[in-house]
C-alpha cells in the first residue's frame, strides 16, 4: 500500500515539473523541469519495479538517468554556445601539428 502512495506521490511530482517545463518563463528554467522529470522518471522505474517484483527494472532506471544527466549537459553546452563540438568560443582554433 504504501509503495502504490508512492507512485502516486511521484506521478504527481512527474506531472508538476511538466507543467513547470511548459510554462517555464526561461529555457533554463525549462531544462531544469525536464531534468527533474527524469530524475522522478527513475524513481517511478525503480518503484514500480519493486510493485512488479522485477528487479531488471532497476537496470532500465540506471541506464535512463546516465542518458538523463548526459541529456541534460549536452543541451546546456548547446544553448551556451552554440554547438557540441566548441568547448570555448573565445580560444583559438586548434592548428595541426604535422
Amino acid at each position: 500500500m504504501m509503495y502504490a502512495v508512492t507512485t502516486v506521490a511521484i506521478l504527481i511530482c512527474i506531472g508538476m515539473a511538466m507543467a513547470r517545463a511548459f510554462l517555464g518563463p526561461s529555457i533554463y528554467d525549462r531544462i531544469l523541469a525536464i531534468n527533474s522529470a527524469g530524475t522522478c522518471i527513475v524513481l517511478f522505474l525503480s518503484v514500480l519495479g519493486f510493485l512488479m517484483g522485477r528487479p531488471d527494472f532497476l537496470d532500465i532506471a540506471l541506464t535512463y538517468a546516465l542518458i538523463n544527466f548526459t541529456g541534460t549537459i549536452a543541451i546546456l553546452k548547446f544553448f551556451k554556445y552554440g554547438s557540441l563540438g566548441v568547448s570555448d568560443p573565445a580560444a583559438p582554433p586548434k592548428t595541426k601539428v604535422e
